[in-house]
């Protein structure tokens, strides 16, 4: 199996959307076939919340045991709880809140309305993660992690030309004076992501072209944080045609 990053081009938003519905569904049975948990990584954004809105909307979610999956997030913005800006918050709305899960299935990061404060949130996240670590790692290794990719290039919370995207010694971090509101953040860090099996990520819109075609064209993690981010086992880039514009034609796999 080869961890070559792929790109799959769909003609619209909403066929992107029910096609990766489609693919996680059929995954997440191939993964629980052969081991006894799964570990998700979920993104925020509108295509994060509409994949998941399309999952529910699939008469196939049935089939899956979602008691055996375990959700994560790949970064929060640091908000109250129940914020509907908060990625957990919007993800829970899309379709956690309708899959009845055992409460210790689901690790969102800390909220602002806590005792907390940002610093000892990361702390505490990291802590949740290497509860759950596996072969020595201080993280689970993820099966699925889904993300997001900014038109700037950013993944998670790690942003251009910032000092988060270079952090390897830490699983988490505070994000501060985000270029992106709000200005407070909670990420995982590049490490974590890329142990994950297979980063799936989902990008709309033309905003995004230059971004991906950067990424693929081996531009600096630094200046394009999402060029550091590749899988163990596969690195998948489902997006729209508008996305797809500036991706070499010779990497596409049209899905239409």
């Amino acid at each position: 199996m080869t961890n070559e990053r792929r790109v799959l081009v769909h003609p619209d938003k909403a066929s992107l959307a029910g096609s990766v519905a489609a693919r996680f569904i059929t995954k997440l049975l191939d993964i629980l076939d052969t081991q006894a948990v799964a570990h998700v990584v979920l993104t925020g954004g509108s295509m994060g919340a509409t994949v998941l809105q399309s999952v529910g909307a699939s008469p196939a979610h049935t089939s899956i045991d979602w008691s055996r999956v375990h959700f994560w997030w790949g970064d929060e913005r640091w908000l109250p709880a129940g914020d509907a800006e908060r990625n957990d918050e919007q993800a829970r709305v899309a379709l956690l809140d309708a899959l009845d899960l055992p409460a210790g299935n689901l690790h969102p990061f800390p909220a602002a309305d806590g005792e907390l404060d940002l610093d000892t949130a990361a702390e505490v996240y990291a802590a949740e993660l290497a509860a759950h670590g596996v072969d020595g790692l201080p993280h689970p290794i993820f099966d699925i992690t889904f993300l997001g990719v900014g038109p700037d290039g950013h993944i998670a919370s790690l942003f251009p030309h910032r000092s988060g995207i270079q952090v390897t010694d830490r699983t988490v971090i505070a994000v501060r004076n985000s270029p992106k509101p709000p200005p407070e953040r909670l990420s995982l860090t590049r490490p974590v992501i890329n142990a994950s099996q297979r980063v799936w990520m989902v990008l709309a819109g033309a905003d995004k072209a230059s971004a991906l075609g950067l990424a693929l064209a081996g531009a600096s993690r630094d200046e394009v944080p999402v060029a550091g981010i590749k899988g163990r086992r596969r690195t998948v880039f489902f997006v729209d045609a508008d996305a797809a514009s500036e991706v070499p034609e010779s990497l596409i796999a049209r899905d239409y």
